[in-house]
């Protein structure tokens, strides 16, 4: 912040009118008043809260309590599948402490394309995790030091004992004490609304971006549209984001990354597809690391060659997906792909034998294109 020369102010702002914000200590006194000509609302989101799992700090916690325990708890209860979900599991197994996710879809990671989820839910199971999909918490009772509680699962009820409960059922954003109301700025379901191009909310000189502004919720993506905002503002002409090609990233063991349409959307808008599918299990590098586990998965247009979706667990998959989105941006084809040369051995070759594998010219395992 020194060397871009920016003023950092410390305290809570809330916008006293379109052009003034208000600065108040810890104590709520005010401490300085700062105008602008523009206001950018960077807030951010926390945890969403349940009606019948409210934190406490102790017995149900969030994520962010989640990395500030004193003490590691010997059983945990993760309530929700998603990136945070999945990732704390892995943690926390990780130490040793034993671990149950209750989720209410049939996979975890729903969000992802379901032979994802699926996968996933193969290795925690072999890892030695408890999950229960298709159930939902139904009650959670402290008793001295033990928390009891009742899932309901599709084989009917169950009372399961542990030591903490953690919700991972999602965020909303910080828009709350900030005098948004005051001066007119819509909110939605605990987001801002914004024009996406430019980030403008219902008020012309206030903006908001990140995690505040909605899904999805990601730093790579608050970043980027930071940069679209600031740049609109000194009256640039940025590229707009294309939404649909944001990479998603979950840092769990083996790690999940994918962006664009999973196979199930994919046919639900219609499109004529061929699907390609990888493992990592012959793969050299990832034979010579010790990381054979998951696979890269493509979902490509069978008209134009269109690259529709990228999918992959394995061993550092989050850096291997930017192929994908490159590749998208610049409309690449699945030929394209199959033509540039991939080095060897890597595991960035896992993505164009998927691309192989789906037009029918994969040589490793030779299986024909498939018709969807």
């Amino acid at each position: 912040m020194k060397a871009n020369k920016i003023d950092v102010v410390y305290g809570h702002g809330t916008f006293a009118s379109a052009t003034e914000l208000v600065i108040t200590d810890a104590d709520g006194k005010e401490t300085e008043r700062i105008q602008a000509q523009y206001f950018i609302v960077a807030t951010g989101a926390r945890s969403r809260e349940l009606p019948n799992l409210k934190f406490d700090g102790t017995t149900i916690i969030n994520s962010e309590r989640a990395m500030k325990l004193e003490k590691q708890p010997a059983r945990m209860l993760v309530v929700g599948a998603g990136a945070i979900g999945v990732e704390f599991a892995y943690f926390y197994h990780t130490l040793g402490t034993k671990i149950t996710i209750v989720e209410l879809q049939k996979t975890l990671t729903p969000i992802e394309d379901v032979e994802i989820g699926k996968e996933l839910g193969k290795i925690y199971k072999r890892a030695g995790m408890n999950i229960l999909l298709e159930s939902t918490v139904e009650k959670v009772e402290r008793k001295g030091d033990v928390v009891y509680v009742t899932v309901k699962t599709p084989k009917g009820e169950e009372v399961i004992e542990t030591d903490v409960v953690l919700s991972a059922v999602g965020i909303t954003g910080n828009i709350e004490n900030l005098g948004l109301e005051k001066i007119g700025v819509k909110t939605e379901r605990g987001s801002i609304l914004v024009d996406k191009s430019t980030y403008e909310t219902s008020v012309s000189n206030i903006f908001a971006i990140g995690d505040v502004a909605g899904a999805p919720w990601l730093a790579h993506k608050a970043s980027h549209e930071a940069l679209v905002c600031i740049e609109k503002l000194a009256g640039l002409s940025p590229k707009a984001i294309r939404y649909d090609n944001i990479p998603g990233c979950t840092y769990c063991k083996p790690e999940i990354a994918s962006v664009g349409l999973t196979e199930a959307a994919a046919k639900e808008k219609g499109y004529d597809i061929i699907v390609g599918k990888f493992p990592f299990m012959p793969n050299g590098k990832a034979q010579a690391s010790g990381h054979t586990e998951g696979f890269v998965k493509v979902i490509f247009d069978k008209k134009y060659g269109e690259w529709l979706g990228c999918h992959m667990i394995g061993y550092n998959v989050t850096d291997m997906i930017a192929e994908a989105v490159v590749a998208r941006e610049l409309e690449t084809t699945g030929h394209d792909i199959i033509s540039a040369v991939h080095p060897h051995p890597s595991l960035s070759e896992a993505v164009m034998e998927a691309v192989a594998e789906a037009y029918g010219e994969g040589v490793h395992l030779g299986t024909p294109a498939k018709k969807h």
